[in-house]
């Protein structure tokens, strides 16, 4: 395998990633060596807290299709303990219209539109075909460069399947109802129960891979309950053989900033878990606050409930897009929800569940 052009000092740190399981033996041997000549004192329980994680939302690049890089992306996630990561392009590149007095730094920068970009997944491809495998072992790549409006999507994913195969291990972030994502798009409006998703969904029940579709649950300025879940909830229904993955749990920072915190989407979750059990919920971006936490930084109970209930059906990520200084702090912020769940149900909400939808094995 080549070694990353961009880090050449990339080889040496790997070297230790291959040394780490020796030492780590190394030291378990002299702990225990050393627990037999002491006795045991009692460990608090928030000293068993040492969370390691699975990023289970993470972009590789921007909607420039442009990012800090698999090196430094390296780096992140050693320092913020994250052990695991489902890593995908961004679907869309926002397009620099001519007229514009400078460059826009976001989709929302200006007026200009985005436009449906398959460039993204051979970018992360050839990121991560280049690297050693004990990187490449660390993620999880999902395809997500196709037009979900487009009936010949699933016909494109089964290509690019092809072209690098065994590689991907599931498909999405799949953009349909996302705010101004969707006013700026150009085309068809997108929806999580279009016909063209309907095949995509077919093929990755037919290669076993699970599918994060980011569905808004309401519209932010109508914002009528549940204006766009049947959109989705059919989906779920009409696939029982497809494993969903609900970004944002329908939710999103714009809705939150509009509607302020939607009372009724417990009640639409819990509900939807009871019924159907190919989905799951992805608690990442605007989960957080003002759910997860109240005002005052505190775990709602509703939430550690719902959460404890189906404690194997939450995954968390970072939701970085390109830029990956932040990865510790934002996975670090769900500390005191994941410290309000029993022991077990932190470590699986962190890492293990999204480990489990992957079919990797949980240590």
């Amino acid at each position: 395998m080549l070694k990353l052009a961009s880090r050449p000092v990339r080889s040496s740190r790997l070297s230790c990633l291959r040394q780490r399981p020796l030492l780590q033996g190394a030291l378990a041997l002299l702990l225990g060596l050393a627990g037999s000549m002491a006795v045991a004192e009692p460990v608090a329980a928030d000293e068993t807290r040492d969370y390691h994680y699975s990023d289970a939302h993470l972009h590789f690049v921007d909607f420039f299709q442009q990012g800090d890089g698999l090196g430094a992306l390296l780096d992140a996630m050693d320092e913020a303990q994250v052990d695991h990561a489902l890593i995908t392009g961004i679907g869309v590149a926002k397009k620099w219209q001519q007229d514009a007095p400078k460059k826009p730094r976001y989709y929302m920068g200006d007026d200009g539109p985005v436009y449906w970009y398959s460039g993204t997944d051979y970018i992360l491809a050839e990121a991560l075909t280049r690297a050693p495998e004990p990187v490449q072992a660390r993620f999880s790549p999902f395809i997500t460069g196709f037009n979900p409006t487009d009936l010949n999507a699933a016909d494109e994913i089964r290509q690019l399947m092809a072209i690098y195969p065994g590689f991907w291990k599931g498909i999405g972030e799949v953009f349909t109802r996302h705010d101004d994502l969707t006013r700026l798009t150009e085309g068809e409006t997108p929806r999580a129960n279009h016909p063209a998703l309907r095949k995509v969904y077919a093929l990755a029940a037919e290669k076993g891979l699970p599918v994060m579709v980011h569905s808004n649950v309401t519209s932010k300025r109508e914002g009528h309950e549940g204006l766009y879940l049947e959109e989705f909830e059919s989906a779920v229904r009409d696939n029982p053989d497809t494993t969903f993955i609900w970004a944002h749990a329908g939710t999103s920072a714009e809705l939150n900033r509009r509607l302020g915190r939607m009372t009724w989407l417990h009640g639409e979750i819990e509900r939807m878990l009871e019924t159907y059990p190919n989905l799951n919920i992805d608690l990442s971006w605007s989960v957080l606050e003002p759910y997860l936490l109240d005002d005052k930084g505190q775990p709602r109970p509703r939430w550690v409930k719902l959460v404890e209930r189906f404690p194997q059906r939450f995954v968390l990520g970072s939701d970085v897009v390109g830029r990956f200084g932040s990865v510790g702090d934002i996975l670090a912020s769900y500390t005191p929800f994941l410290d309000a769940l029993s022991p077990q149900t932190a470590h699986n909400v962190a890492r293990d569940n999204f480990l489990r939808l992957v079919s990797l094995p949980v240590e």
